[in-house]
């Protein structure tokens, strides 16, 4: 097959979107399809482009054998919703020549629509129109549905154009994929019939980021005792997460000097963190530089327990992607979530961790506290049992290219 994505994230990112979508990427080219990409260069989690791509516009690259086609864009220093519209519409509108030369050079069998930015889909849908080949969305995110639940768009007329404009997309779709079952079921109440639907989940790389012995952890470079009780945060440190409540936790525990929280990970709202930290007097709060995928697997092992945060608000309409590598790790995971969403679910079905009320640091004291008395040992094999059986990177992968077959005929 001749595979054209669209997608604002990709490899060489570490963490979020551009992590799957690079993976997926490197994948189909391996089986030996035609794979090509139109993206930006590389700014995520740390919203600020990467040092090797700086002072670059419009340009191609090969990365693990997929064209992967560069083109500017605006990266704000501070994230607040205003200036993310003006980031994404940045990306439209320097997709646009891209977009228009390969509409005249190329013909590809298939175009994989990454969403968010949802918007994006046009470029996509129309190339599709225009040179017959099939559509596919792949939504990551429900992101209009986010902006509204969080309060990042009030402007209810803009709210009603951007569900309109979303549900076009859809409907012009060949089919649509999502990563659980929380999210197809808010994707099929949008008019989506069933049939068009491809469970598509995030994956891991099972034989890659695997369960490991303390003494074998960053314990060491770190300068933490093996005795110690690390309580560890990873990933993306924006503003959306909610991650003061982690500070605030950290001072219940101040007292007890051999329990540690680490804040390992990069974003917007760091330097807010590190503030809140400082001025609470909180000590027993580390602060650590996102780490190579070489060392996930190290990293994870430093932990006792793993924060997998979530407000109410998201339920359902994000999975936090951390939850792949923690479930691989065997990690015991303290999770926020609310009944009855996909998160919830999993985690109370396989006993994968210890759920808790979001957004109350009650309870998510309490639950530290059950979890720091108690043998952790059958949630860890849990984890890493799930991780094998349903979160294989290459059945995942194997479903997902016969799902592209089938649509390319």
């Amino acid at each position: 097959m001749k595979i054209l994505i669209f997608g604002i994230n990709y490899s060489p990112e570490l963490t979020g979107i551009g992590k799957y979508t690079g993976e997926m990427g490197a994948w189909l080219a391996s089986q030996g399809h035609e794979v090509a990409v139109v993206t930006a260069p590389p700014y995520y989690p740390e919203w600020n482009i990467h040092p090797a791509y700086k002072g670059k516009n419009w340009f191609k690259e090969i990365v693990d054998g997929v064209t992967v086609y560069r083109v500017p864009l605006y990266v704000p220093k501070e994230v607040t919703s205003k200036k993310r519209i003006l980031h994404e519409f940045s990306f439209l509108g320097a997709v646009f020549p891209k977009w228009f030369g390969l509409l005249l050079r190329k013909k590809y069998d298939v175009v994989i629509n990454i969403n968010p930015p949802f918007h994006l889909g046009f470029f996509a849908l129309l190339y599709a129109k225009i040179k017959k080949a099939r559509l596919l969305t792949h939504i990551q995110d429900l992101q209009i549905d986010a902006a509204k639940d969080l309060g990042m768009i009030n402007n209810e007329r803009l709210l009603k154009w951007m569900f309109k404009s979303e549900k076009y997309l859809l409907n012009n779709s060949h089919a649509v994929s999502s990563i659980s079952l929380g999210m197809q079921r808010k994707i099929l109440a949008k008019g989506v019939p069933e049939k068009k639907f491809i469970m598509f989940p995030n994956w891991v790389d099972e034989r890659t980021i695997k369960p490991l012995a303390k003494e074998n952890s960053l314990r060491q470079e770190w300068g933490i005792p093996l005795g110690d009780k690390v309580v560890l945060y990873a990933g993306n440190l924006g503003e959306k997460q909610g991650l003061e409540i982690i500070i605030e936790t950290a001072e219940h525990f101040k007292e007890r000097r051999n329990i540690r929280f680490l804040i390992v990970g990069s974003g917007g709202n760091k330097e807010n963190l590190e503030k809140l930290a400082a001025e609470k007097g909180v000590t027993n709060v580390y602060f650590y530089p996102l780490q190579p995928y070489a060392k996930l697997s190290e990293m994870l092992a430093t932990a006792d327990i793993h924060l997998v945060l979530q407000k109410k608000s998201a339920a359902d309409l994000v999975m936090p992607s951390k939850l792949t590598g923690i479930l691989s790790a065997g990690g015991c995971a303290l999770v926020t979530a609310m009944p009855n969403t996909s998160l919830y679910d999993v985690i109370q079905r396989d006993q994968l961790g210890v759920l808790v009320e979001p957004e109350s640091k009650n309870a998510l004291v309490s639950g530290l506290e059950k979890m720091l008395e108690e043998d952790l040992s059958a949630y860890q094999n849990a984890a890493r049992d799930y991780a094998m059986k349903h979160l294989s990177k290459e059945r995942i992968m194997r479903n997902f290219e016969n799902n592209l077959l089938e649509l390319t005929g």
